[in-house]
């Protein structure tokens, strides 16, 4: 008997083994069908009803599972925050700081030298008044018109009657507008740049912040553009069009001949800038579990403020604004080795699991668990484990599936965390201009306000590195915007009665909450948005940042004549988005969203963190129900079928216990004497 049973078990083993050796999509087409019905009839059991719709629901399971529990299924297989998911870390902040180089070098390209006055005229002069020998001054003051507590007049000259022959008395002089340019003292750090090549000066200087309105325009533009981009293209794709299309644009900036073509490359500049920002930023986001997220963002935000060092250093050196425009292009060019050098910054494995791009999905995922080192645990590869369960959720290649930004008018939680999140970063980085104006106004000095906003953005990261990660997200972003309002309205209601150095500690301490309310809020809105429309959302949020800074070249359009009135909007502002986050749900180590349900179902919690057990009592917890299904077992067994079946098939061999059964399955007894009982 047990010769005949061994012999029926290896010809099915025999035949259960050829029907998986057919092909790789046949297995896998077999063991969901196994499934399917094995569930079938367990399930039958308690509801017949619904045991046709058994199969399908556990596959959505299994989909769901790989969708929303990123961190907790897949990531922990593919090695987690591994040594290379470290090493594209760090290539990830490196076109952080190439953006930051060429947005502030605009600071420099604009700046107005702190003097100028209008080149003497000999043709307004008299005739007698070129013989004369005067010296350089006296010369200046008598074509030049002074002005009390200014100097000498920057757009005016003076023209004297032809017939004119007493420099000693005082006579009548025309006063006429500029005729043969300007004579500029060194701007800072450039002895050249777009003002002093192209005279916009006096009646010219509405072209400077018409310049800083059409760069910004061409950030809003990229943002609101590109972000759909790199939902559509991925993440890597993105990057490295926006970079190419960079360095091209870098270079011919450097050969304009008018300021229309300067303006005009500038915003096209700035458009691609704001793609190369954003797919870097949301790649290297995907790329975190919810305790790293934070903190690698912000080291990003220290690489900005390095850029914002070096550059002044660099400006001396380069001279020419050409000069310093080439040098920043230079580092768009070196990261164009990322085309070649795939590794450094792979494809978003996330991002791919979404969009259901399953057989990149497949490789990428292969090559994060090989670069990371994962070894085996056990009989088993955890590369083979997750393998055969999205083969098992997507038995036949599905076709991508994509996701615009306009789907967000559908949702009322996501579109409402959008809505917020772009209303505190337009506030944070449109009130900086109320709290830089206070600055010039105390020291008229370019670099002591220049250094003084990159110190205060250093603390800003650094504040948020201590605090967010305590606190959470929502509690900091109150406190910000709450320090952020009351410092615009004291500096509102009380300048006029402070001294200057109470003046300086309020904008100091203004500037450094607004600017970690502007960090924040761009990182919270990448927490909150679906990896779906991460980029199209985060673009959007972006562009109203971008409004907010356009805001103050708006102010400096109408010379500052609505200086007044843009502090009193932002300040209230400021004090009506301190009711706005209270409806912001909290991202605090939680994962991220990745479709459209899963960002619904953020909820608003409480403002303050507290324990989990503190509102759970010992006598009445309850224990979580049972799983009825568990991809991590089924997973394992298909994996190890699989294993068993590529090898030889060995013949089984029954090896006979020195001790014989209690009773036999047959019901018999040993000796052939029936079971009395």
């Amino acid at each position: 008997m047990y010769k005949k049973e061994t012999l029926m078990g290896k010809n099915k083993f025999r035949h259960f083994a050829a029907s998986y050796r057919s092909t790789y999509r046949s297995t896998t087409a077999s063991y969901r069908s196994t499934y399917c019905s094995t569930a079938s009839g367990v399930f039958s059991r308690f509801s017949p009803s619904s045991s046709s719709d058994v199969c399908g629901t556990r596959l959505v399971l299994i989909k769901r599972t790989l969708a929303m529990e990123f961190e907790t299924k897949v990531y922990p297989q593919i090695g987690g925050y591994g040594r290379y998911n470290r090493v594209v870390t760090v290539f990830s902040w490196f076109p952080n700081f190439a953006v930051s180089l060429n947005l502030l070098c605009d600071v420099f390209f604009t700046l107005v030298p702190e003097s100028y006055h209008c080149k003497p005229d000999p043709s307004l002069l008299p005739s007698s008044f070129l013989l004369s020998n005067f010296s350089r001054q006296t010369y200046l003051n008598f074509t030049i018109p002074w002005i009390d507590g200014y100097g000498l007049s920057p757009c005016k000259l003076y023209k004297y009657p032809t017939n004119f022959t007493n420099f000693t008395g005082r006579v009548y002089r025309e006063v006429v507008p500029c005729t043969r340019g300007w004579e500029y003292a060194n701007p800072a750090g450039l002895r050249s740049n777009f003002v002093t090549e192209w005279d916009l000066v006096c009646g010219a200087y509405w072209k400077i912040p018409l310049q800083h309105i059409c760069f910004m325009s061409g950030w809003i533009l990229g943002y609101v553009l590109l972000g759909s981009v790199c939902d559509w293209l991925g993440r890597r794709r993105a990057l490295l069009l926006t970079v190419s299309l960079s360095g091209l644009l870098g270079v011919a900036v450097c050969l304009s001949d008018s300021p229309t073509t300067f303006q005009l490359l500038r915003l096209c500049h700035g458009t691609v800038l704001a793609g190369v920002f954003l797919s870097s930023y949301i790649a290297r986001l995907e790329l975190c579990d919810p305790p790293r997220r934070l903190m690698v963002s912000m080291v990003s935000g220290f690489f900005a403020v390095l850029a914002e060092l070096v550059l002044p250093g660099l400006a001396v050196l380069c001279g020419g604004w050409q000069v310093l425009q080439a040098v920043a292009t230079a580092p768009m060019l070196l990261l164009l080795s990322y085309w070649c050098w795939a590794s450094v910054f792979p494809e978003s494995p996330r991002w791919l699991l979404a969009t259901s791009r399953i057989p990149q999905a497949k490789r990428c995922l292969q090559m994060f668990i090989t670069r990371n080192g994962v070894h085996f645990r056990g009989d088993l590869y955890p590369a083979e484990t997750l393998l055969t369960e999205i083969d098992v959720a997507f038995p036949e290649e599905p076709q991508p599936h994509y996701h615009h930004v306009l789907e967000l008018r559908h949702t009322r939680v996501t579109w409402k965390n959008c809505l917020i999140l772009a209303f505190t970063l337009f506030i944070g980085t449109g009130i900086q201009y109320c709290f830089t104006r206070n600055l010039h106004i105390y020291s008229p000095q370019f670099y002591f306000g220049y250094f003084l906003r990159a110190l205060m953005g250093a603390l800003a990261c650094g504040f948020l590195c201590m605090s967010v990660g305590r606190a959470g997200r929502r509690g900091i972003l109150l406190l910000t915007a709450i320090v952020t309002g009351l410092s615009s309205l004291l500096l509102l209601a009380l300048t006029q009665y402070l001294q200057g150095v109470l003046v300086l500690l309020l904008s100091l301490v203004g500037l450094l909450s607004s600017q970690a309310l502007a960090m924040l809020s761009v990182f919270f809105a990448a927490e909150v948005m679906p990896t779906v429309v991460r980029g199209g959302a985060l673009g959007l949020v972006m562009a109203a940042g971008c409004v907010g800074m356009a805001a103050s070249s708006v102010m400096e359009l109408q010379n500052n004549g609505g200086h007044f009135l843009h502090h009193v909007v932002f300040s209230s502002f400021a004090v009506l988005s301190v009711l706005c986050i209270m409806l912001l749900p909290e991202s605090k180590h939680k994962a991220l969203p990745d479709t459209l349900g899963d960002g619904e179902a953020l909820c608003r919690l409480p403002l303050f963190l507290s324990r989990s057990d503190q509102d759970v009592l010992p006598l009445l917890r309850a224990r979580p129900p049972a799983s009825e299904y568990s991809p991590d077992s089924y997973s394992r067994l298909v994996a190890a079928t699989r294993k068993m079946l590529t090898k030889d098939p060995v013949p089984y061999r029954v090896i006979a216990s020195s001790q014989q059964p209690l009773l036999p399955s047959n019901g018999v007894a040993p000796g052939g004497q029936e079971d009395s009982s």
